[in-house]
């Protein structure tokens, strides 16, 4: 049995405490919200609080919290720390986090790994978490240093309870470019979507197509703000290709020409095909 420490119960961190508990692990956990800290406990979800005199113990670390708030944590909780401690983020952005996070890792002598795993929904907080939350999902690594195979099978043996389907691994700046196409530019697309005036009387008019197309318009708006902020660069280059490409639909249906709009739609279809290896 290992001492697993996890800041912030939250959907992620709940997740993963519940995950770990269930493993048979010592969980400490600690939240801004002291309800759900106490609910956490009485739930047996975590064991115990995972503070400054605490921190020590703990053979893992999670940081299930925004970027700017794991960057302060792990400042804090640092000095603390015993230089066997592996701490692993769970942050949607990733470059922020390990330029700050390598060097302190570096400095106070313990492994610092970036992390993201892929997988939620668009429920958010504690009274969603669920153990099996990542059984089968992927999960991202950020090392520090390339692939270093036994930094690698420790964090595979340190995420085990987790039930992760698969490991891969990138540099901070290929997941944040990735990570703005594949997940920020969604939620912001099923947002936007959703402001149509028409959008209140979809009921009776409205299957699949809408329900996927919405789904993560139901989002966190702050902390889906400071992600997309964080990745602001890749964001709207993303953006500005979305714009492009919706402009010469626009000017197919302006004109009136099947051909130009089949065309496009073909395309589309043909490039989904592609990608998905279909």
């Amino acid at each position: 049995m290992s001492t697993v420490g996890i800041v912030g119960l939250g959907l992620i961190g709940g997740s993963m405490a519940k995950a770990y508990a269930l493993a048979g692990h010592r969980v400490l956990g600690d939240d801004l919200d002291r309800v759900i800290l106490e609910f956490a406990q009485m739930s047996g979800a975590i064991h115990g609080r995972l503070e400054a005199g605490t921190a020590g113990q703990c053979d893992l670390l999670l940081l299930a919290i925004p970027p700017r708030a794991a960057i302060e944590a792990l400042r804090a909780l640092a000095p603390r720390l015993s230089p066997s401690a592996l701490v692993i983020d769970l942050c949607g952005t990733k470059r922020a986090v390990c330029e700050a996070l390598f060097p302190l890792a570096k400095q106070y002598g313990f492994t610092f790994v970036g992390g993201h795993p892929m997988a939620g929904t668009h429920n958010s907080g504690f009274k969603y978490a669920r153990a099996n939350l990542f059984k089968g999902a992927p999960m991202v690594l950020v090392p520090p240093e390339g692939h270093d195979m036994a930094l690698l099978q420790r964090v595979k043996e340190a995420l085990a309870p987790a039930g992760f389907g698969s490991l891969s691994v990138t540099t901070a700046r290929e997941h944040d470019k990735m990570i703005a196409f594949t997940s920020q530019m969604c939620h912001v697309v099923s947002n936007a979507y959703i402001k149509s005036p028409t959008a209140r009387a979809h009921k009776g008019f409205s299957a699949g197509s809408y329900k996927d197309l919405t789904r993560v318009a139901w989002l966190n708006p702050t902390m889906w703000a400071e992600l997309m902020l964080e990745n602001r660069d890749f964001m709207l280059e993303e953006m500005d290709t979305l714009l492009h490409n919706l402009a010469a639909y626009r000017q197919a249906l302006a004109d009136d020409d099947f051909g130009a709009l089949s065309a496009l739609l073909d395309e589309g279809r043909r490039r989904k095909a592609e990608v998905d290896g279909r």
